[in-house]
C-alpha cells in the first residue's frame, strides 16, 4: 500500500503519548515532549481522578490551564502549542483502559496518574464464551460517545484521539499474565481472545472516527501500541499477533506502530509485512539503519526515556541525538513521561540540541 499520509508523535497535556497526522514543516529531529499527570498536579493541583475522565467540562478547563502553564514555562518552543486544529478535549480520556472498560474490566482512578485496569481476569470458560460486545448497547461506550457529542456541540469539532492500545496489550488486561502461557498451552483460545479484542478495537475506532467526520474531516488511521511485544519472541508474534496487526492495517488508511523504548529489531522483518505503516517508534538500542532502510517512507521515532533525559549529561545526550540523526533521521524524538524532578532548563536544552543537530542535516 502506498503511504500518502505520515503520522507523527503527539502528546496532549496530561495525556499519554499517541500519534496524529503530520502536517506542515517537520524538522529533521522533531522533539515531542510530554509530562506525567503527577507533573501537572505538582504544578497546577489538577485532580486526574474519575471526574477528569468522565466530565469533558472538567477536562476542558484543566487542559486550557495546562496549555497556559506550558507556554509560560517553555516560551518559543513547540511545547504547549494548541495548534491550528483546535482545543483537544478527547486525548487521554481513560488512559490506556478504554477497550478493557468496554469488556467490563473496571479501572482504578488516581489523582496524579492515568487510570489502570483492575486485575479481574477472565477465566477459561469466560474466554471460551467471549464475544465482541455490542457497542450500540455497551454502557461504557455509549457514555464515551456522549462525551464526544458534547465536545462536538461545544467546540464545533472533535479534536483528539482515543488510545485503543494494541491487541496484545488489551488481551493482557483481560487475561493477565496467563496470555503468555496460553499461546503455548491453549493456542485456539488465545486466537479467539485476540480476535474478539481486535474486532472491538476496529469497531470502536471506526465509530469514533465517524463521529469526528460528522463534525469535521478526519483521516482514517489507527495506532497499534505494542508495548508488550518484547514479552513474546518473533515467531510467536508472527503466529499470533501479526495477522491482527495486518487486519487493523487493512481496515484503515494508514497505521502507526508504537513499541515504547524497547528494541524493535527482532520484529522489523515482520512489521515490514504490514501495509501502510505511516509511523514506527522504538528504543535507541534498535537496529536504526535497518529500520530506515525497511521503512524509508515511514515517519520514524525514537522513544527517549525520561531516565536518560534526567540522568545523562549534556554531552551524552548530544551524542545520542547525533547518532540517531545519522543512522535514523529524519525522525521524531519522543521524550514522554517527564517527572517534576527533571528541571525545565534540561527540557529546554534537549529541544535546543534537537534544533542544532537538525540544522546540520537540513
Amino acid at each position: 500500500m502506498e503511504i500518502e499520509q505520515q503520522l507523527i508523535s503527539y502528546i496532549a497535556p496530561g495525556a499519554p503519548a499517541t500519534r496524529r497526522p503530520a502536517s506542515g514543516y517537520l524538522s529533521f529531529l522533531r522533539p515531542e515532549i510530554g509530562f506525567t499527570p503527577k507533573w501537572y498536579r505538582a504544578a497546577l493541583g489538577i485532580d486526574f481522578g474519575r471526574e477528569w475522565h468522565t466530565d469533558p467540562v472538567n477536562r476542558r478547563q484543566s487542559r486550557i490551564d495546562m496549555y497556559q502553564e506550558l507556554n509560560n514555562r517553555f516560551p518559543g518552543t513547540p511545547i504547549g502549542r494548541m495548534g491550528e486544529t483546535g482545543l483537544d478535549i478527547l486525548t487521554g480520556t481513560y488512559g490506556a483502559s478504554a477497550i478493557a472498560l468496554i469488556f467490563g474490566i473496571p479501572v482504578r482512578y488516581d489523582n496524579e496518574q492515568w487510570p489502570t485496569s483492575e486485575h479481574r481476569y477472565l477465566s477459561d470458560d469466560e474466554l471460551d464464551n467471549l464475544t465482541p460486545p455490542d457497542l450500540d448497547q455497551n454502557a461504557f461506550f455509549l457514555s464515551l460517545m456522549e462525551q464526544v457529542d458534547w465536545i462536538g456541540e461545544h467546540e464545533g469539532k472533535v479534536v483528539g484521539f482515543m488510545n485503543w492500545q494494541g491487541v496484545l496489550n488489551n488481551a493482557q488486561q483481560l487475561r493477565g499474565q496467563d496470555i503468555f502461557t496460553d499461546m503455548y498451552m491453549a493456542p485456539e483460545r488465545t486466537k479467539h481472545l485476540l480476535d474478539c479484542v481486535c474486532t472491538t478495537m476496529i469497531e470502536a475506532a471506526k465509530k469514533l472516527q465517524q463521529k469526528q467526520q460528522f463534525y469535521d474531516d478526519a483521516i482514517s488511521f489507527f495506532t497499534v501500541s505494542n508495548c508488550l511485544v518484547n514479552m513474546v519472541d518473533p515467531d510467536l508474534y508472527e503466529k499470533f499477533l501479526l495477522p491482527f496487526d495486518q487486519k487493523i492495517a487493512d481496515s484503515f488508511d494508514v497505521i502507526g506502530i508504537h513499541n515504547c523504548a524497547w528494541s524493535a529489531s527482532p520484529y522489523l522483518d515482520h512489521y515490514a509485512k504490514i501495509p501502510g505503516v505511516a509511523y514506527l517508534d522504538m528504543g535507541i538500542d534498535s537496529d536504526l539503519e535497518k529500520t530506515r532502510t525497511l521503512f524509508h517512507d515511514t515517519r520514524r521515532a525514537i522513544m527517549y526515556t525520561p531516565m536518560d533525559l534526567a540522568n545523562k549529561s549534556h554531552i551524552e545526550i548530544r551524542s545520542d541525538l547525533e547518532y540517531i540523526a545519522k543512522d535514523y533521521g529524519p525522525c521524531d524524538i519522543v521524550a514522554a513521561d517527564i517527572e517534576s524532578g527533571t528541571s525545565d532548563s534540561k527540557v529546554q536544552d534537549f529541544i535546543e540540541l534537537c534544533d542544532q543537530i537538525s540544522g546540520k542535516f537540513q
